[in-house]
């Protein structure tokens, strides 16, 4: 009697390669990008026609209401840090329909905290 022998099955693909391959391409975006604070709250930038680069390294943030922020500290404790902070170029986000009193009256008080180098960043229409 014979019997009729079975099939032989494939054998199962492998899924280390492709295992190996999603942790490279984890590695890889976590390598390559940037990670940044979130503003502490919601602004429109003011338009302008020119465009520049900004350069600063830290950035002071004002809302429409005047509130300020600076390194993750709000308003009193953020002035506070701004003057534990050394001079550097520093960048303004301030928000489109904050009164331009209100700016100068920022200007001047980081002025006198020695922060001479500003820049106020502005979005293009």
């Amino acid at each position: 009697m014979k019997f009729a022998q079975p099939r032989r099955r494939q054998p199962a693909e492998s899924v280390v390669p492709m295992i190996n391959v999603v942790f490279l391409l984890l590695i890889f975006f976590m390598m390559s990008a940037t990670i940044s604070q979130a503003p502490p709250f919601d602004l429109t930038l003011p338009e302008s026609r020119t465009e520049g680069d900004v350069a600063g390294d830290q950035t002071l943030y004002l809302s429409a209401q005047g509130s300020v922020a600076f390194d993750g500290a709000l308003d009193d404790a953020a002035w506070v840090a701004l003057g534990i902070a050394k001079p550097a170029p520093l960048t303004i986000r301030a928000d489109a329909t904050l009164e331009a009193r209100a700016l100068a009256q920022v200007l001047a008080r980081l002025s006198a905290m020695g922060h001479s180098d500003v820049e106020l960043v502005i979005r293009t229409p």
